[in-house]
């Protein structure tokens, strides 16, 4: 039984954590680089906004991931960078044994920004 639940909360995560369809984000007009994906001219949280991030966080509470509250009282400034690669590459053991999904189509540059806003939460 318990090995059904844990297989069924697995599956809900990964469909509810994937990529929201939005046609306002801009998207590289170059097909054949899809390596690097543009940075839009959004926010950071006009970006979290267009994506599945509200699945798993939000702004104050805890629920399946870490508030950005909490996540802007364990890390700072110094960490904008590795926090933007475990946005598009996914991670896993920080805060659980639920993993983030990779968001792969995030540009490190808009990554950047959506941990600026969620460390602007410590504020």
């Amino acid at each position: 039984m318990k090995k059904l639940f844990v297989t069924g909360l697995v599956s809900l995560l990964i469909i509810s954590c994937s990529k929201k369809e939005n046609p306002s984000v801009e998207s590289s007009s170059d097909a054949t680089d899809v390596s690097t994906p543009a940075p839009s001219n959004l926010t950071g949280e006009q970006i979290i906004e267009t994506l599945d991030c509200s699945g798993c966080h939000s702004p104050s509470e805890r629920m399946i991931g870490p508030s950005y509250k909490e996540i802007a009282e364990k890390y700072s400034e110094k960490d904008i960078e590795m926090l933007a690669s475990k946005i598009i590459e996914g991670g896993s053991g920080n805060w659980g044994s639920v993993p983030m999904q990779p968001h792969s189509q995030v540009s490190k540059e808009d990554a950047k920004k959506m941990v600026e806003y969620i460390l602007s939460q410590k504020k």
